[in-house]
């Protein structure tokens, strides 16, 4: 009986926020694998270990939840201004799946990082010591976004005294700007509101008419007011995902948005869209005790938000839908903006399963319409393994 051999391939395993994913160098991926389409999906999918009906992703570097079923791949870029392309797939965990629709915010911490230490960004632009800009497109949704990454001596400085709420260990802090976050290439438009409206009346059957904040920024998110749906917006993550019934009325709300958003032209395309649009709840204020242990007052945040990730409520916040929560923030008259007291800001602090988190945004009127510049948080990024993952060399590496 003839064996299929297993090929290496050259990759690092990193923390980028609170996620983790499998970074590769386009170059180094096998041929068929370079251009997108069957080839590459079924390499990552293996890379990561799914379609796993049993929902672990043992045998793959998965970690069998949204915030670890995670690959990203980076090339030298040849747009003007620019070092490097950064292409996000999120992988499906129990389907044969790989998600290219929207960006990972929190592994965008960990672009620069890897750029910088895989020679991607050239070398008269790496300080001896100080901050490394690294500009980066994002080529999922067609926007830019700077890294400010740290470098000692040459190398990227990866340990530090950043605290980052989710995240267990300290390390150095690396500063995103995404700019012009509201997104243009996703269907849905060039507009950061596609109803044209700060707040809408959605319609869910089974659900009710929910008051409903719909905004492409970072990623197209859908919020709605916590108490609407039952909930008060201090959950943490066993209220909810054990709770059959609560994540399908999630996910019904979740494909009801796309719809109005025109993300989707029929409710059953939804579930080729496990990464996009997020969905979120929002609520005022109060006191709540995080997944570590840790007291949040009501006096240390703006608002609360819980959100949901590829069908779970998220550990913590991804980081696009913070950019999301950012810019609705600075916009007066959203859900989000009335939930953190309403008027004019330029930033705010809420309050997530595992603690909470700053993002800021500047947004103003144009023409009629509300834009945003740019939204900045921090992250931190590690890299915790390098070399080469191995996989079974099959058809995957023939297209």
């Amino acid at each position: 009986m003839a064996h299929e051999p297993q090929i290496r391939i050259p990759a690092t395993y990193l923390r980028g926020g609170t996620s983790k994913g499998v970074f590769f160098r386009l170059q180094d991926l096998p041929e068929a694998a370079q251009r997108p389409g069957a080839a590459r999906d079924a390499l990552l999918l293996r890379v990561i270990g799914s379609p796993d009906p049993y929902g672990k992703q043992i045998d793959g570097m998965g970690g069998a939840t949204s915030s670890t079923s995670k690959t990203v791949i980076v090339a030298k870029s040849s747009r003007p201004d620019h070092d490097v392309d950064y292409l996000f797939g999120q992988v499906a965990i129990d389907k044969a799946f790989v998600d290219w629709s929207g960006n990972c915010g929190n592994l965008s911490a960990a672009v620069g990082p890897f750029a910088i230490s895989g020679g991607l960004v050239d070398a008269s632009r790496i300080p001896h010591d100080g901050v490394a800009i690294v500009r980066i497109w994002q080529a999922n949704i067609g926007k830019t976004i700077i890294a400010h990454v740290p470098v000692t001596h040459g190398t990227v400085q990866e340990t530090g005294d950043f605290e980052l709420d989710g995240v267990t260990f300290p390390a150095a802090e690396v500063q995103l700007e995404f700019l012009d976050p509201a997104a243009e290439e996703d269907g849905a438009g060039s507009a950061m509101f596609p109803t044209g409206k700060l707040v809408d009346d959605l319609e869910v059957p089974g659900v009710g008419t929910l008051k409903a904040t719909m905004i492409n920024a970072g990623i197209p998110t859908i919020f709605v007011n916590a108490e609407a749906i039952g909930y008060t917006g201090t959950e943490l993550q066993d209220a909810i995902n054990g709770d059959a019934a609560a994540l399908d009325k999630f996910e019904t709300i979740r494909a009801h948005g796309a719809l109005r958003m025109g993300l989707i032209k029929s409710l059953d395309e939804i579930a080729t869209r496990q990464h996009t649009p997020k969905i979120a709840f929002v609520a005022k204020p109060q006191a709540y005790t995080a997944s570590s242990g840790k007291r949040v007052g009501a006096e240390d945040v703006d608002l609360l938000v819980r959100a949901m990730s590829m069908g779970k409520l998220h550990h913590a916040m991804m980081g696009t839908a913070a950019v999301a929560i950012g810019t609705a923030a600075a916009i007066p008259g959203t859900l989000v903006n009335l939930a953190a007291g309403g008027g004019e800001r330029n930033a705010v602090r809420f309050g997530h399963p595992s603690g909470t988190l700053r993002v800021g945004a500047e947004a103003r009127v144009e023409n009629g319409a509300w834009t945003v510049t740019k939204a900045i948080m921090s992250r931190s990024a590690r890299v915790l393994m390098e070399g080469w993952v191995r996989v079974p060399q099959g058809r995957i590496l023939t297209g």
